[in-house]
């Protein structure tokens, strides 16, 4: 809106402003209320679709770091392998006091390696709650952007409701804000 005198809305607008102005009869003044409470609703499910929604990316970000460390300390594991497996070379070809330090080397690697898949097995099972987690939450986000799009239609049923005057259209309209109440319910307790 301006200061000149040019001013651009929708019909639905118009309607409202209208029975805000001039009063009006009480079905446009239900339905203008009923519009305004699914615009409400619809807004707080939109907020609360975008809150899944990131904390799903989170936790798969989190998963993907937690899959990189675990990555790294497999990496390790496997370069201590290559290094008892040169130890363990090492035994057969040679005698004496050299052979007792390889082989004390064999046994240190054994022992440095189980503690280095311990900790590679500890980042994975990270990674994979933090995957769970992801899943979940974007199974939340679906429900969400669900009941936020039911709403959508419920709102543009009424705004065809009013401008057509078809009092029946209202079934659609009450029909769409039921399913949008049930999947947000849905998207609230996590089902």
């Amino acid at each position: 809106m301006s200061g000149h005198g040019f001013h651009v809305h929708g019909p639905h607008d118009h309607e409202v402003e209208h029975v805000a102005q001039h009063g009006g009869d009480g079905f446009t003044a239900r339905v203008a209320v009923l519009t305004a409470v699914l615009s409400t609703v619809g807004a707080i499910f939109g907020y609360l679709g975008g809150h899944s929604q990131n904390a799903a990316l989170l936790y798969k970000n989190e998963a993907a770091i937690q899959k990189t460390a675990a990555s790294n300390q497999w990496n390790y594991y496997q370069a201590k392998s290559n290094k008892q497996n040169l130890a363990e070379l090492s035994i057969t070809l040679t005698s004496g006091e050299a052979r007792e330090k390889y082989a004390q080397e064999v046994e240190r690697y054994k022992k440095e390696k189980q503690e280095i898949k311990v900790e590679a097995d500890k980042l994975e099972a990270v990674a994979k709650a933090a995957d769970q987690k992801s899943e979940l939450e974007m199974h939340v986000h679906e429900r969400w952007a669900l009941a936020t799009t039911l709403l959508q239609v419920a709102i543009a049923m009424a705004a065809i409701t009013l401008l057509t005057r078809k009092r029946w259209m209202l079934f659609g309209v009450y029909g769409a804000t039921a399913l949008g109440l049930l999947a947000g319910t849905a998207g609230y307790l996590h089902l």
